[in-house]
């Protein structure tokens, strides 16, 4: 059971998103829920609050009546459950779910205790509202996307339940829950915020550390059966270099080789004899795709570092508006649900995963083609050439996919487009942002799953199983449980399904 307190980090997310951990919420947070609930009933009674009793967006200057302020919430859920197109897979609005329940604790809010115990509950018996992609600009927050979770809580709309869809309130009836208890502006409240973007993109964040874990060992793999010279991870030439990402992976990919008896010492092959020849037969250096691997994964990992530390800051602030200060005796009205810094950071994650597949797509090329690396037959064809394909039909599809990727990568966070009267004048579009970054993430696990079985198949092409290194040698094992070794042609796309769900569901460290 983990136990919240208004924080949390992405290892607890972990735990509740991809473990299905229970939760339960300390009694302190409760009672800072009360309070807050109890500060704000009072303080609103003589005072004009917004979205207490005022009408909302640019109908704020319209007065609301005593007596329909309990409408006012209900119309504004129900009017915003709008969203169209595909629906966010469970475990994404899951990991919303517990980014709002988590915002919400820090009694910033003024909302009924109910809202965080049925959100308590839902996680729990992994009840997830359906939610649709399309709705969010994601400027007073995810306004859509939130609506349709607000529409779950107060008994209405669908949910995914038991692997189906459910209308809510016959769920309800099942598990003999009952939805929210409307007071002062629980709708508002629940869907003035930045959480489902903030939700995805730490799905976002988890899926790309296991990603690059998979990419650093594919690219010590690859080093190691074409007996790449060594130095290029070394401490020494690294360590010239300033940027942690850098010294990290290299430091990681030389854990990978240290027992690989296939990587070379330069100072065993080149610099202690000087053959008198006018061209070299062998390459002096590795292509950039081999030889580069710190440089270019080194950035990867800095930035989904910050990445992190951005989206968990913003996962334990308060994106509400308006805020309420118990403290302070005071409710203060300003822009906190604004998903700009979750938009920026969402562009940052797709553009380093793309690189991350373009480098997987080139190292695949790298394999294929035997004018590059001497060693292997084209397209690691075990097969007859000319008559056998080999790997040939599926480095398409990589080629495509990071193709897509490249064009994906487009930011969003500089596409603001005014709506809502031009009281939204300039929108962060960070649940467009996170969405699309998930798309981009899930490419590249198709392409770095076309590599890994390039890679295991020329592992068999030169015979080196018992030469390559102790963590190339369990990927290889791992991987060839999933896809056979193949010379005659065979189809491949449920192979490259089943080795991509395989390294989206496993940490590299189990191999």
């Amino acid at each position: 059971m983990l136990k919240l307190n208004g924080t949390l980090g992405i290892s607890e997310f972990y735990k509740v998103i991809f473990e299905s951990n229970p939760i339960e919420i300390d009694n302190t947070v409760f009672q800072t829920i009360e309070n807050s609930f109890n500060f704000l009933k009072n303080f609103s009674e003589n005072k004009t609050i917004y979205g207490v009793n005022t009408g909302f967006g640019p109908m704020a200057q319209y007065k609301i009546a005593d007596t329909d302020r309990i409408k006012l919430q209900y119309n504004l859920i129900r009017s915003h459950a709008s969203g169209t197109g595909n629906y966010i897979q469970p475990q994404y609005v899951k990991a919303a779910m517990l980014a709002r329940l988590n915002t919400l604790s820090l009694g910033n809010s003024g909302v009924h205790r109910s809202v965080i115990g049925l959100m308590r509950e839902l996680i729990n018996r992994n009840i997830t509202p359906l939610i649709y992609e399309h709705g969010g600009v994601g400027a007073s927050g995810d306004l859509v996307q939130l609506a349709h979770l607000a529409l779950v809580l107060i008994g209405e709309g669908e949910v995914f339940y038991k692997g189906e869809i459910k209308l809510t309130k016959n769920v309800f009836e099942i598990e003999n829950l009952k939805p929210i208890t409307v007071v002062l502006r629980e709708g508002l409240a629940l869907m003035n915020g930045t959480s489902v973007m903030t939700g995805i993109g730490i799905v976002n964040t988890i899926n790309t550390r296991r990603l690059l874990n998979w990419s650093i060992l594919c690219s010590s793999a690859i080093n190691e059966i074409v007996q790449a010279y060594d130095d290029h991870l070394s401490f020494e030439l690294n360590q010239t270099k300033k940027h942690n990402g850098q010294r990290e992976i290299a430091k990681q990919m030389r854990t990978h080789l240290s027992d690989s008896k296939l990587t070379r010492k330069r100072e065993e092959f080149l610099y202690n004899k000087n053959p008198q020849v006018e061209v070299f037969e062998e390459k002096v250096q590795e292509y950039y795709s081999l030889r580069c691997v710190p440089q270019i994964l080194g950035p990867i990992l800095d930035t989904l570092n910050n990445i992190e530390r951005i989206l968990i800051e913003e996962v334990n602030s308060a994106n509400d508006n308006p805020i309420v200060d118990v403290e302070k005796q005071h409710v203060y009205h300003g822009g906190n649900f604004h998903g700009d810094y979750v938009s920026l950071e969402m562009d940052k994650l797709k553009m380093v995963v793309t690189k991350m597949s373009m480098l997987a797509e080139r190292q695949l090329n790298y394999l294929l083609n035997p004018n590059l690396n001497n060693i292997l037959p084209a397209f690691v064809n075990l097969g007859t050439l000319g008559l056998n394909f080999g790997m040939q039909g599926v480095q398409f599809t990589a080629t495509s996919t990071t193709a897509e990727n490249q064009m994906l990568s487009n930011p969003m966070y500089v596409h603001s487009i005014p709506n809502n009267n031009d009281n939204q004048d300039i929108v962060s579009m960070g649940t467009n942002a996170a969405l699309i970054t998930k798309k981009v993430i899930e490419n590249a696990y198709e392409v770095i799953a076309i590599e890994m079985i390039t890679i295991i198949q020329a592992i068999e092409y030169l015979k080196v199983q018992d030469k390559v290194s102790s963590n190339t040698k369990k990927m290889y094992d791992a991987i060839r449980n999933l896809v056979p070794v193949f010379s005659e042609d065979i189809v491949m796309y449920p192979y490259v399904n089943e080795v991509k769900a395989f390294i989206m569901n496993h940490e590299n460290n189990i191999v």
